[in-house]
Order: C-alpha cells, then sequence, then structure tokens
C-alpha cells in the first residue's frame, strides 16, 4: 500500500457539493491499495501513519506523531498513485489493486488508524472528490508498505 501523508492545520473532502470528512489539525492521507496488498499491508501502514514523527516539539522540531498531538486524520482513496509513467505521457494504473480489494484494504486502513486512538474521517471510495487543505509546513511524506 502507499499513502501520501500530508500534515495539515485542516483539510475536507466534497462529492457533488456534500462535505463527507474533515479533519484538522492532523494528517489528510491519501491512499492507494496495490495489487498483492494483503490487511496486513494496511494494518502497518496506519500504524506507521499514527506514528509517523512529523509535528513540532516544544523547540520547533519534528518529532511527535499524530498520537501524541492528538491529532485528527481524513482519508481519502487515491488509486492514482499507483500511477505508472515509465512509458510515455499517459500514466498506466495497472499497479493498482482491483476496486474491490482497494475498497477493502482502504476501510481496513482508516479502522485500523481509529483502533489507534486516531479520530478519523474519510472520503467516499470510487467517487469524483474534490479536496481541500490547508497544508501545515508544508509536510509532505510517501509511505509504502
Amino acid at each position: 500500500m502507499r499513502a501520501l501523508v500530508q500534515r495539515v492545520a485542516e483539510a475536507f473532502v466534497t462529492v457533488d457539493g456534500e462535505m463527507v470528512g474533515r479533519c484538522g489539525p492532523g494528517l489528510l492521507v491519501l491512499v492507494c491499495a496495490m495489487q498483492g496488498d494483503a490487511e496486513a499491508n494496511a494494518l502497518d501502514l496506519a500504524a506507521r501513519t499514527a506514528k509517523l514523527r512529523i509535528f513540532r516539539d516544544d523547540e520547533g522540531r519534528m518529532n511527535r506523531s499524530l498520537l501524541d498531538i492528538g491529532g485528527s486524520a481524513l482519508v481519502v482513496s487515491q488509486f492514482t498513485l499507483a500511477a505508472d509513467t515509465s512509458r510515455g505521457n499517459r500514466p498506466g494504473f495497472s499497479a493498482a489493486a482491483a476496486p474491490e480489494d482497494g475498497e477493502r484494504l482502504y476501510e481496513a486502513y482508516a479502522a485500523a488508524l481509529r483502533d489507534l486512538g486516531v479520530a478519523v474521517e474519510t472520503g467516499r471510495f470510487g467517487a469524483d472528490m474534490r479536496v481541500s487543505l490547508v497544508n501545515d509546513g508544508p509536510v509532505t511524506i510517501m509511505l509504502e508498505r
């Protein structure tokens, strides 16, 4: 699985003009399940996300995690993280998990974050979404499991 993690002051996602999820301060996490991924990948990625030390401590250093600050997360499915651009200008997405597997692993990832004590809201899998955020830093990290 892949996750693009962005430290945010706030973020929200809408579908057809309706807000379906929001967070802040905390993380906006764009998540993609890859072919061959299993639930263990989702659980491990969630643990790494929750424990990633990218929030400022009292001295201004990135030394605190989402769990340390009591932050929230907005988790949004993003199959385009599987893009292969090695053969021209049109990306290929064949490395992404099949939609039914992708949705199952996306939900497992969000549930695992919740089980770790993170307040989690989500986008809507497979929907055409609009994501808005106020990036903090900016800090953007790619995680892969």
